[in-house]
């Protein structure tokens, strides 16, 4: 997700970091927002015509794992979170500085500022999380859910830049730290009435009480709701994880080649997925819970990922092959809404490939369906991308 902030205020030219967008960043977001549009439909629909073992593998990490356990697609949602707070550095630092502890310079009017950008679009997003959700059908409050995926990128997104804009890197990494390893003995911790500590079952575990308790409207399972409030609080960490990572990339202190930075962080995501690996033994890998072990797993695979993009975009230089998915980064939100049901992109891949689509086999039929719907997605947003039209917010 692309973020607007905008600041003023001249700084010591020794001190001012110089702001570079990152092609891959917004390569990554587009490649990440992809499976969710429809790529993965057209993966699913063509590993079962075809049988592949490759497709069908891809097919079955194309799923949420039941409760505990890791699939690519549980990746899909922290990798966009974690992309959010690379773009924080970008956005603040162009016109701000850092003092020796890491901390941001910034004047009080400058803040101000900030604070005002930061609760709008906030607001925004859980907003639109809740038009995603059917707030427009008017279904009353008991059958509104209030909980949503742009709801907790919001959230996190807010709580994450209240840290990075108020704290040194020291301070930084404690709150990153204090969040996970809080959340983990709250949840094996502290009882839930009829279930004990430690229950981590969609019923019992101390998050899903918690919403059930404080969480308004409709839960997304009745007893639990994988975006509720008190899971929302591991995600920080998880935009933090961006943050860490974009100041690296960003910052004008370090004296190290592109390429090294690249490397380091791709050893960092390893050295994440290894510390998550083996917390997961204790406190289970579960994306629905956003358990400590699975935001440090998720953030080693946002890591290597970031870390492969950039290496062969940023620094070899590989750009072409990624166009595609640059128009889908830079209009991500865009996209995201219009697939979720607010245009019918079936109905215009019917009547545009509806005629090709049916002088294929019968069995091929879906897949060239799936296909159909991609590409008229790749037309819109190669339109909006020409035309420099993007949703900001």
């Amino acid at each position: 997700m692309s973020t607007v902030l905008s600041s003023s205020t001249a700084m010591p030219p020794s001190l001012t970091v110089q702001k570079k967008r990152l092609y891959s960043l917004d390569a990554l977001r587009g490649f990440d927002m992809f499976w969710i549009m429809s790529g993965e439909h057209v993966i699913h629909a063509l590993a079962k015509v075809t049988g592949w073992p490759i497709l069908l593998w891809m097919s079955s990490q194309l799923h949420h794992t039941d409760w505990h356990g890791f699939t690519f697609y549980d990746m899909i949602f922290p990798l966009f979170l974690f992309i959010a707070g690379v773009s924080m550095p970008y956005s603040v630092g162009s016109k701000t500085s850092l003092d020796d502890s890491g901390k941001l310079i910034i004047s009080s009017e400058q803040k101000k500022a900030l604070y005002r950008t930061m609760i709008r679009r906030t607001i925004t997003l859980i907003i639109l999380g809740m038009v995603v959700n059917g707030l427009l059908k008017f279904n009353g409050y008991e059958e509104t859910r209030f909980a949503s995926v742009l709801g907790r990128i919001g959230l996190a997104w807010f709580f994450a830049s209240l840290i990075y804009l108020n704290f040194g890197l020291r301070s930084q990494i404690i709150w990153v730290v204090a969040i996970l390893l809080g959340y983990w003995a709250v949840m094996t911790l502290v009882p839930v009435p009829g279930f004990g500590a430690g229950n981590l079952s969609p019923e019992g575990a101390f998050s899903s009480y918690f919403d059930r308790l404080f969480l308004p409207g409709k839960l997304h399972n009745g007893v639990f709701d994988p975006e509720g409030l008190f899971s929302t609080i591991p995600s920080v960490a998880t935009a933090m994880f961006g943050v860490f990572c974009g100041s690296f990339l960003h910052s004008g202190k370090r004296k190290l080649k592109d390429g090294q930075k690249g490397t380091i962080i791709f050893a960092a995501g390893c050295l994440f997925l290894l510390i998550g690996m083996a917390w997961g033994y204790i406190f289970p890998v579960n994306k629905r819970l956003w358990t400590s072990s699975f935001a440090m797993v998720a953030g080693g695979w946002s890591l290597i990922l970031l870390a492969i993009f950039y290496l062969i975009i940023d620094v070899a230089g590989w750009k072409k092959w990624a166009i595609p998915f640059v128009w889908v980064g830079t209009n991500s939100i865009l996209i995201y809404l219009l697939a979720e049901g607010m245009l019918n992109f079936s109905a215009t891949a019917k009547f545009l490939f509806g005629g090709v689509v049916n002088w294929l086999p019968f069995d091929w039929q879906p897949s060239g369906t799936a296909i159909s719907i991609t590409l008229v997605q790749l037309i819109l947003l190669w339109i909006l991308y020409k035309r420099k039209i993007f949703l900001k917010i």
